[in-house]
């Protein structure tokens, strides 16, 4: 935010003036607040159309392509993964089963707004019931019927300020992918959301933007618009009303660290030459720009998964192998880690339907389960990699998820060799995977540690749940000794062991995960420079007293301050 940025005279404080949620998308953000209330009226339960229902049919079917065409609109001047997410949201209003239920609801008389209100309720219901990565895909539908709602009844279309004199900082119970994409770092401050979770869109879009948001914070949207509002991304906390003095500790500190930030180049490495190899996690060719601007030396998690959701059938060789082979030219000589499709549980996709009623898809057939069922799938998505790896200079490694068993990781290579993929590793993000890593170690290339899950299935508290963030944290040293085991018993068989979680995103933990023993980190594209910075000022000995000191604690907050300790250079970064 620009430092001209007037606010009003001091005023009285309000009795709350500190709010606090997760921060998702680090940096400092400052403005007045913009609160997004978004909601369309519901129409009439008893809305009836004049008697010509092929005409009201119509209007309900122009409007829902209306819609679609403008989210794919959307999607392509944002770019990256904002693309990508409204690509699908256009989906969900073309669905064919969304249109024939509307058609059949108008055919009974119901008025066409009704009728589209109706319909989307039906299938909100369902992804509400389902929990976890589907809940927060129930934003996105009501942001496409309430823009259909709002175009059959002539009411304004929902969203957010397309220009405005200053930036803002942007408040509402959640957001959807079509209002976040097409705002600009000029125009929005930050984003603070009642709901959402860090794999959330509005997560994942503001850290592509690089804007800082908070997700999670109870209250955000009892904030008046207009109120001044001082967002740490960071550390999650919102403070209303700043005084002048507030503000501008903020800006001289975020100042002073992008200043640092911006002094330390070149590939990751500690202050005495221990490289550590900083990578990037995307979800495919769009997001690549970022990455390169912040200085990835490859691709640490290539979520392949972009490519599949939200289809009816999988994409084509023709189209994977473009998709893949984009990002592998992106990087000569470099890494990139593929991981293969991760689908079942939280991310279903229509093609791939589970053998049967899963009263718990989380712990069902998913990842690597899923493949082993419809192996014509993986097959197809081997292959492609292999064709698009030919020719190209990047060093490509495949791994699968959800691999619990020696067994399952000797499957996995098995058919990559059989592809012609020479290096196969797996996902360490089940607990079971992460205590026999020795076993494992043996029967693999390389392991990546994917901590969102790995925190989750190790805490039995669900990744998305605000209420659990505490047991979600990457700093429980419970999680960090299943991390410490599995990079001990990857280096003591030669073999890599990366992050690819949040956890490697926190420049303070990712010096700790060095000293765990973890080889290469990967995150989202804005965090490495924060992480190059904070390895370039510590000595390996420094990181791991930091990782002993954080392993011993009794709690994450406890971790946290012991491993500091040994971390003087934090100081200069403003961390």
């Amino acid at each position: 935010m620009s430092s001209s940025t007037p606010w009003p005279p001091s005023r009285r404080r309000p009795d709350v003036d500190r709010m606090a949620g997760v921060g998702v998308s680090p940096g400092v953000g400052a403005g007045p607040a913009h609160l997004l209330v978004g909601e369309i009226p519901e129409p009439p339960a008893d809305a009836r159309h004049d008697g010509d229902a092929a005409a009201e049919t119509a209007r309900a079917v122009v409007a829902l392509e209306r819609v679609a065409a403008d989210l794919e609109a959307r999607g392509v001047q944002a770019g990256g993964t904002a693309e990508d997410v409204l690509e699908a949201q256009a989906m969900m209003a073309r669905d064919p089963e969304l249109v024939e239920g509307v058609s059949a609801l108008v055919g009974g008389g119901m008025a066409a707004s009704r009728a589209v209100y109706q319909a989307f309720q039906k299938y909100r219901d369902m992804l509400a019931s389902a929990g976890g990565y589907l809940a927060e895909r129930v934003a996105d539908l009501d942001d496409i019927r309430d823009r259909v709602v709002a175009l059959l009844t002539g009411v304004p279309m929902p969203g957010v300020p397309v220009d405005a004199a200053v930036p803002y900082v942007l408040i509402a119970r959640d957001l959807a992918p079509a209002d976040t994409a097409v705002l600009s770092r000029d125009l929005v401050a930050a984003f603070v959301t009642e709901e959402g979770g860090p794999t959330s869109h509005t997560a994942i879009l503001a850290r592509a933007m690089g804007v800082p948001a908070v997700v999670a914070c109870a209250g955000a949207t009892a904030i008046t618009s207009g109120t001044p509002v001082l967002v740490d991304g960071t550390s999650g906390i919102v403070r209303l009303m700043p005084s002048d003095e507030e503000v501008a500790e903020a800006r001289d500190a975020a100042a002073a660290r992008q200043a640092a930030l911006s002094a330390v180049t070149g590939p990751g490495r500690t202050s005495d030459g221990h490289p550590v190899p900083l990578l990037a996690n995307v979800g495919g060719p769009g997001d690549l720009p970022a990455a390169l601007a912040n200085g990835a030396e490859g691709v640490g998690l290539y979520r392949t998964e972009f490519l599949f959701l939200d289809r009816a059938a999988p994409p084509s060789a023709a189209e994977q192998v473009e998709a893949y082979r984009a990002v592998l030219a992106a990087f000569p000589g470099g890494r990139v880690v593929v991981r293969t499709l991760d689908a079942g549980a939280d991310k279903p996709l229509a093609f791939l339907p589970p053998p049967g009623h899963e009263p718990n898809p989380a712990l069902g057939e998913r990842g690597l389960r899923m493949f082993r069922v419809h192996q014509e799938v993986m097959a197809a998505q081997l292959g492609a990699l292999a064709v698009a790896a030919a020719g190209t200079e990047a060093k490509l490694q495949v791994m699968a998820p959800m691999v619990a068993t020696r067994a399952e990781a000797e499957w996995f290579v098995r058919a990559c060799r059989s592809a012609g993929l020479p290096e196969a590793g797996i996902m360490i993000e089940i607990p079971a995977a992460a205590l026999r890593a020795a076993d494992l170690a043996g029967a693999v290339d390389f392991f990546s540690i994917g901590t969102n899950d790995l925190a989750q299935y190790t805490f039995a508290a669900d990744r998305q749940l605000s209420g659990l963030t505490e047991l979600q944290d990457p700093w429980q040293p419970a999680l960090l000794d299943l991390i410490h085991g599995a990079a001990v018993a990857a280096s003591a068989q030669g073999k890599g062991c990366g992050v690819c979680g949040e956890a490697a995103a926190d420049p303070v933990l990712a010096c700790v995960l060095v000293g765990l023993g973890v080889t290469s980190l990967s995150m989202a594209s804005p965090a490495l420079p924060a992480v190059r910075a904070a390895l370039a000022r510590h000595s390996l000995d420094q990181c791991v007293l930091a990782a002993v000191d954080a392993r011993g604690a009794p709690s994450a907050e406890i971790a946290r301050a012991a491993a500091r300790a040994h971390l003087p250079g934090l100081a200069d970064l403003a961390l």
